[in-house]
């Protein structure tokens, strides 16, 4: 099965955290799975940016990235998250390749909108390179930064990179690893399954905003762009990647 993994960038924090999903990620390799791994790394460059101090500013769950804020972006979710994760996964066992959307061109976007700055909306998705080294046993760890034309880069929202590269993957399930049991509705309780005009209404309603609400639309362009199983779990939660492979009531469950 090929799978894809999003890594919510607070799951990426604690070493105990890290080496315990590293572990699961080995597991599926061992399974057979072919995997691709897709993270954040916002907390990490939240803290580095205000150690320059530079306040974070977001908008609808997305990173205002002004042109001096980019090289911060690469330091940080191409340098230490991604090399952090690589070291944790080879620690478990697994080839871990670490890259980013720029390299091959696997993701290549445009900008967003002028008022985010840097962030980009993934266009296009060459998963070649990932076929390459999923097809010969390796685990791709992917940071979310996106190439553009004439050499620009993007910050991408790392939801939406997970569900770009899973369509462009032709990934049979998604999962979101986040630091929440799911989607949860007004009175706070878990949502187990959810289709995608109820979702729309949650995030009408307020209900789901910010870091949610990004989360929300990028699993629902998963769900609705031919993904078998897409499901927003708590990445914290004990041999979670199997129980949810194994149909266990886990978390939120997208309806295609």
């Amino acid at each position: 099965m090929k799978l894809l993994v999003k890594i919510g960038g607070t799951l990426l924090e604690s070493e105990k955290s890290l080496d315990a999903l590293a572990a699961q990620l080995q597991a599926l390799l061992d399974g057979g799975h072919r995997v691709v791994v897709v993270h954040g790394g916002g907390k990490r460059l939240s803290r580095y940016l205000a150690n320059l101090d530079h306040e974070s500013e977001f908008r609808n769950g997305l990173r205002v990235t002004p042109p001096e804020t980019l090289d911060a972006v690469l330091r940080v979710l191409a340098g230490s998250v991604n090399r952090r994760l690589v070291a944790a996964l080879q620690k478990a066992g697994a080839r871990a390749v670490g890259l980013t959307g720029i390299d091959a061109g696997i993701a290549q976007a445009v900008q967003m909108d002028p008022a985010l700055g840097a962030v980009g909306k993934v266009e296009s998705v060459d998963a070649a390179l990932l076929e390459l080294l999923t097809g010969q046993g390796y685990l791709p760890a992917v940071a979310c930064i996106a190439g553009g034309a004439g050499g620009a880069i993007f910050n991408v929202n790392a939801d939406q990179m997970a569900a770009a590269c899973a369509r462009g993957f032709a990934a049979d399930r998604v999962i979101f690893l986040t630091d929440v049991g799911g989607v949860l509705d007004a009175r706070q309780a878990r949502i187990p399954t959810l289709t995608a005009a109820r979702a729309e209404e949650l995030i009408a309603s307020g209900v789901a905003r910010g870091g949610m609400e990004a989360k929300l639309r990028a699993a629902m362009a998963a769900a609705g762009g031919g993904i078998e199983r897409v499901a927003i779990v708590s990445g914290a939660e004990p041999e979670i990647l199997a129980r949810v492979l194994a149909g266990e009531d886990a978390g939120t469950t997208l309806l295609p």
